[in-house]
């Protein structure tokens, strides 16, 4: 079975992946941030023509499986399970998330966040993924902080995510893999 690095639809984002990787760790380490005991539920593109999509999903087909396709927030998102998973830092990741263009322009295409799974109830999520980190981080001015409750169609598992961003890298938390958002589904 082929692997991303061996496909030209993806060449890409094969290309850009150690330099992704390496602002991601600088961004963890800035947030004196260990996330080595979570698991990395998947890792996001973003593109802005229809075609990159299109030509990525191409290319995902061919090292990896079609778990989802849902409608989110008005755009669809296909989640593709790899048949060999990424290096990702000290993670393996398994899954990659595909979202469609949708009315936000990102400035460029390619990696943009990478999800963890933090175990907690949904109800108090928030402050759970707030709780990994000290307070004077989270008063960095350049930080983003966003909290949302994305569903897509049928699920029936609340998915509660924490995202933070920093100069174009965004790291996601939410309290259950998105394997298991998927199969609440049926």
């Amino acid at each position: 079975m082929a692997s991303l690095k061996d496909i030209a639809e993806l060449n890409d984002l094969h290309q850009s992946l150690p330099a992704f990787v390496d602002k991601l760790q600088q961004l963890l380490i800035r947030l004196e941030l260990s996330l080595g005991t979570y698991y990395a539920d998947h890792i996001s593109v973003r593109c802005f023509q229809k075609a990159t999509a299109e030509r990525w999903r191409q290319g995902l087909m061919q090292c990896g499986e079609l778990m989802s396709e849902k409608m989110i927030n008005g755009r669809p998102i296909c989640l593709f399970n790899l048949y060999e998973p990424l290096q990702v830092g000290q993670w393996l990741i398994d899954c990659i998330e595909l979202p469609y263009p949708g009315d936000k322009l990102y400035p460029q295409e390619g990696w943009e966040h990478v999800e963890w799974v933090v175990p907690g109830v949904a109800e108090n999520f928030h402050q759970t993924a707030l709780a990994l980190f000290s307070d004077d981080i989270l008063l960095m001015p350049q930080l983003k902080l966003k909290f949302s409750n994305p569903t897509g169609e049928g699920e029936r598992l609340p998915n509660p995510t924490l995202a933070i961003t920093d100069n174009g890298i965004t790291i996601k938390f939410h309290p259950y893999s998105i394997q298991d958002v998927v199969r609440s589904e049926s």
